[in-house]
């Protein structure tokens, strides 16, 4: 462009010039600097113009897309511009996206003889066949460069849980912005991993098992891991967004209720729902929400975290759940590396009368590696102390999987075997009771397609 006005002003000269010598006068050298500064000017006002959002270069929308996907990738679905299609004006200020993901799996679940009855034909194998766990329609975007939004429905779900997610985001600036609806709960890596983008097909076994304990609760036995759930949250960026924050408010219900059904604690003389927050410190930026994708093979980023929260239950219910945990991730060209530990103290209502409190301990670590630019191989070592610090022994379940990226149609194909194991209990009934409910030997193949 700027060679086009250089030429202008050449034959500008040579006509004025010319003209000049038609009349017997010449351009003063003061005239021909004007004009030069004339096309500087030209020149200026042309670079603006191309800075303008409204004549935005494919690098700046390249720029406008991730950041849209870095606002709303902690839920279900990116908006990530590349998948699919997505509807955006030409300042950058608006921007839809509708989306759908479905996952099919084939699999093989075997169980101990402890906790079968024979005699009413039970099998060691259970659970086995094929199954969609996720078949997810839903929209997201942002609006007015301020506000953000996702839903999504899981049509292979029932109940509350057929709404997935539904949430608003309003962001005052990158240190503070307002997220309220239904989303994930600020606790663990391994659920803030953006779903569809686990490394296994599968979450750790010690987050998503109940623990075991001595009494017949009048509620669900509580697990170490929270979900989606319904509430309110203060999270951001800040420090070069090299840190980020979380904190808020749940009904601590999970993603199966979507209705206001708490009440106030008689023993906390709060309202009784589930109180959360998470610190997170990532050096070389923001961390994505993956645990293996062929789009991150030259990132370096790491991340370490912080978290923790209390579930306060009114009288009716049975527990009150403080839960706290540690995480890192390092995601390096080809090689992701990942660890938590996290731990559950329970302590019961004193409506329920009983003076004993028990604590519990889980963790991972997981490692993945792309051997060739599609093809990753994963490994996990899962840590459950199941039945509580007073009691010895633990499970130890290592996996093995490997996935399969085909880009070009979005499709992942996921393969893995889980294998649990009992160690260092006292007796052999506690041993026994340790694993029920949990296959002794898992394998799961998933295919996901994701628009």
């Amino acid at each position: 462009m700027k060679k086009t006005y250089l030429w202008l002003a050449f034959a500008a000269f040579l006509n004025t010039t010319a003209t000049a010598q038609e009349a017997n006068q010449y351009v003063s050298r003061t005239e021909y600097e004007a004009l030069l500064k004339r096309i500087g000017e030209m020149e200026q006002k042309n670079t603006e113009q191309t800075n303008d959002p409204l004549q935005a270069t494919q690098q700046e929308v390249d720029e406008r897309d991730h950041q849209i996907m870095e606002d709303n990738d902690c839920g279900v679905i990116p908006i990530a511009g590349r998948q699919g299609f997505a509807l955006q004006s030409k300042d950058g200020r608006f921007a839809f996206k509708p989306y759908m993901m479905v996952q099919t799996t084939a699999n093989y679940n075997w169980y101990d003889d402890e906790g079968l009855d024979k005699a009413y034909n039970q099998d060691n194998v259970a659970n086995t066949g094929f199954a969609i766990p996720y078949a997810i329609i839903g929209f997201t975007g942002k609006a007015f460069d301020r506000l953000s939004f996702n839903v999504s429905m899981n049509a292979a779900a029932s109940g509350g849980n057929i709404l997935q997610q539904g949430w608003i985001d309003t962001k005052v600036c990158d240190g503070l912005q307002i997220r309220a609806g239904k989303f994930k709960t600020p606790f663990t890596h391994a659920y803030l991993t953006m779903l569809g983008g686990t490394l296994l097909p599968c979450v750790p076994t010690s987050l998503t098992s109940g623990v075991i304990m001595p009494y017949t609760l009048n509620a669900v036995t509580p697990n170490i891991g929270t979900g989606f759930d319904l509430g309110v949250e203060l999270h951001g960026l800040f420090a070069k967004q090299k840190m980020s924050y979380e904190i808020g408010v749940w009904n601590g219900t999970g993603s199966a209720v979507n209705s206001a059904t708490k009440t106030f604690s008689d023993d906390w003389h709060i309202p009784s729902m589930l109180y959360a927050g998470r610190l997170a410190l990532m050096p070389f930026g923001v961390m994505p929400s993956t645990q293996g994708d062929p789009k991150h093979l030259t990132d370096n980023k790491l991340l370490f975290a912080v978290s923790g929260g209390i579930n306060v239950e009114s009288e009716y219910e049975s527990t009150n759940d403080r839960r706290f945990g540690l995480e890192a991730a390092w995601l390096y060209k080809r090689l992701y590396l990942a660890g938590e530990v996290y731990t559950m103290h329970v302590g019961f209502t004193e409506r329920q009368k009983i003076d004993d409190q028990f604590d519990y301990l889980g963790g991972y670590a997981q490692v993945g590696y792309f051997l060739t630019d599609n093809l990753q191989g994963a490994f996990r070592y899962d840590f459950y102390n199941r039945n509580g610090w007073d009691a010895n022994g633990y499970l130890n379940m290592p996996a093995v999987g490997l996935n399969y990226f085909i880009n070009s149609c979005n499709l992942k194909l996921q393969a893995m075997y889980q294998y649990t194991g009992r160690t260092r209990h006292d007796t052999q009934l506690d041993r026994d009771n340790d694993d029920l409910g949990i296959s002794t030997h898992k394998a799961v193949m998933l295919l996901q397609y994701s628009f």
